[in-house]
């Protein structure tokens, strides 16, 4: 098959690879797959935890050509758990110890022709529904775990709070997309790419803010900080009240930002939330199936062969659009 394999910092070479040998699981062709932030991490050289060489790509959606449903188009859940721990069982999957994702050893990943995955982790996708909305379940489910949390930490009722997002990345967005669906009082977005910005200005019920022009509001109830970087951290201590919450998904930096002093005297919940749980993740492709996250039609579709340009227009600051899907 042919994938595009990650060789070293800012280093990726589309050529052939061999097949998966799925064994147990299900062997996929992959119809599209979307380009994360970790994968843009990993292409960097920031992320040990995928050395070179490698396939990354784990945001996948399309058709079982080996194992149960044979034919089906699916969206596929990249996190595979050992289904029997404490946290499993209680539908804390993403907790797993023995937890592994496609795009980091011993797993290859989704950039590539086809990948092999456990039955269990893939979503029959509807007809009607494009493989290229479906593999949006991914990136959005990170976004539907850390509003099921926040809902946990509020002090009042989702339809009572103020919502600030940080980032219009897919994982922002996605956020944004899904605080709506769930009836969200008020939702701010803030970005800096003015092309983002109006990208999610085309969304009702969305406010995007340019935070490089101190447009960002204060004195909100919840802050989702989709980027993860010392700037963005300590903006979401400054902008939420006191008595709120901060959920960060972000993996941008892994230290600084943080007002901690304030965080302990005025009572600030703070959140790590790590991917989601395999429920979150029906639940997510669920409401990208029934329509409830809106059009889904801002990602940018490129073929996998030209993935390096890809990457190179994410790190340059080229790319408009929240999110680049690959399709070989």
């Amino acid at each position: 098959m042919k994938a595009l394999v990650y060789t070293g910092p800012e280093g990726l070479d589309y050529r052939d690879a061999p097949d998966p040998q799925p064994g147990l699981d299900a062997l996929i062709r992959v119809a599209h797959v979307g380009i994360c932030g970790s994968d843009m991490h990993a292409y960097l050289g920031h992320d040990e935890r995928r050395p070179a060489p490698l396939i990354l790509g784990h945001e996948a959606a399309g058709e079982i050509l080996v194992g149960p449903g044979q034919g089906s188009r699916v969206t596929v859940n990249p996190l595979v758990t050992c289904g029997e721990c404490e946290d499993c069982r209680a539908g804390r999957e993403n907790l797993c110890a023995k937890r592994q994702i496609i795009s980091m050893p011993p797993r290859e990943g989704a950039f590539a022709e086809m990948i092999a995955m456990p039955p269990g982790n893939l979503v029959t996708i509807p007809d009607g529904v494009p493989t290229e909305k479906a593999a949006l379940a991914e990136p959005i489910a990170c976004g539907w775990h850390a509003v099921r949390l926040a809902k946990r930490a509020l002090n009042r009722p989702l339809d009572k709070a103020r919502c600030l997002v940080l980032g219009g990345g897919a994982i922002g967005f996605g956020a944004a997309l899904v605080l709506r669906a769930q009836g969200a009082g008020e939702i701010t977005l803030a970005e800096t790419n003015p092309a983002r910005r109006e990208i999610v200005a085309r969304e009702d019920g969305i406010r995007a803010v340019d935070p490089s022009a101190g447009e960002t509001p204060t004195g909100v109830d919840l802050v989702i900080d989709g980027v993860g970087f010392e700037a963005t951290r300590a903006a979401a201590s400054a902008a939420v009240r006191p008595g709120g919450a901060i959920l960060h998904i972000g993996l941008g930096s892994a230290a600084g930002g943080l007002d901690i002093r304030r965080m302990t005297l005025q009572e600030i919940t703070f959140i790590g939330t790590y991917t989601y749980s395999a429920q979150d993740f029906r639940d997510t492709a669920a409401a990208i199936f029934d329509g409830s996250l809106g059009a889904l039609d801002w990602p940018e579709i490129r073929p996998l062969a030209e993935g390096a340009r890809a990457f190179a227009d994410i790190k340059a600051g080229r790319a408009a659009a929240p999110k680049i899907i690959l399709t070989p």
